[in-house]
């Protein structure tokens, strides 16, 4: 059965501006709970005014236990979610979270690693850096930017342990990162960590594959997904039954099963809302799901026992959820 993991119930200890557009949020546990531990590369689900729930990284390093410390981009398209944090969380909020998610995760393997972040991507990437630094683990960081001044984190990357590390491509002083230089420097065991916008990390990719990285080495995050239409181009209605009731709710083409569940008054968490980070899996009892996600592996969506209705649908005319 599909169920929420209880929500952390956090306090907004800093806010401060981490680069242009760019803030840096430290959230700390109330008087009496303990924080749950992370892993480098995971992320919170903000649940934020309005009613939106978004996903940010974690930039601390995994060892610090008090507080997790979050960088949040104000995006020019924004769906609402970087407004809420530029705008309206301010120091000593109350707000709650999801405990620490992780969908890039840093293997512990001996070797060496490549982290390469773009723009707003050196969020998880820092805390990688922190946590292999401080366990004396090889690795470098090549971070790229337009300029200083929208690059987040400069003062905790050109200093301490971490500045013999880190290598800044920062485009309006030196020209843009030379992706093919920097993967051929490395060795031949390295493995890659990307984080940065969408174009920027396919380019990684296919830099890298062309390359000869296998894909056992190639690790990146992703919050969106590219879209997935139907396999005949066409939304078709369809019906989900709640197992626990028998309720129906129908689902019309071009709506979202989320959307149609939500307003049917189920308590069903979103946050991507594009199938890749998995806060809506839901247990799926009868039927056959038209998955679009990015979340599950290609083997449990063969198993047809779990789908996302934040992106997916159905092939059969009615599917029956446990809720």
């Amino acid at each position: 059965m599909s169920t929420a993991q209880p929500l952390l119930q956090l306090r907004v200890a800093a806010k401060r501006p981490a680069a242009q557009q760019i803030v840096e949020l430290t959230l700390e546990a109330l008087p009496g709970q303990v924080l749950p531990a992370f892993d480098a590369g995971s992320h919170l689900d903000l649940h934020l005014p309005g009613g939106l729930i978004r996903p940010y990284s974690i930039s601390s390093d995994p060892a610090e236990r008090g507080h997790y410390v979050l960088g949040v981009l104000h995006e020019a398209a924004s769906r609402g979610g970087s407004i809420a944090v530029h705008q309206q969380l301010q120091v000593g909020h109350i707000l709650s979270t999801s405990p620490p998610k992780n969908n890039f995760q840093l293997r512990a393997t001996p070797a060496p690693k490549l982290l390469l972040a773009g723009g707003i991507g050196i969020t998880p990437v820092l805390s990688m850096a922190r946590q292999l630094a401080r366990e004396g683990r090889p690795f470098v960081l090549h971070y790229a930017g337009r300029s200083r001044s929208h690059m987040a984190f400069l003062d905790a990357l050109q200093q301490g342990r971490l500045a013999a590390h880190t290598q800044l491509h920062i485009s309006d002083e030196a020209g843009t990162m030379d992706i093919a230089a920097v993967l051929d420097a490395q060795p031949v065991d390295a493995e890659l960590y990307v984080c940065g916008p969408a174009g920027f990390m396919d380019a990684v990719f296919d830099s890298a594959r062309g390359r000869g990285w296998q894909a056992a080495r190639l690790h990146r995050e992703l919050f969106a997904a590219a879209p997935m239409p139907a396999a005949d181009g066409a939304d078709r209605p369809f019906e989900i039954q709640l197992a626990s009731s028998g309720r129906l709710i129908a689902v019309p083409a071009g709506y979202s099963a989320a959307k149609a569940m939500q307003d049917a008054g189920v308590p069903l968490y979103t946050s991507c809302e594009q199938g890749v980070c998995g806060t809506c899996l839901t247990t799926v009892l009868n039927g056959e799901p038209e998955h679009r996600d990015q979340y599950l592996t290609p083997e449990e969506q063969a198993a047809n026992t779990q789908f996302l209705p934040c992106c997916s649908r159905a092939r059969s005319a009615r599917l029956v959820v446990d809720f």
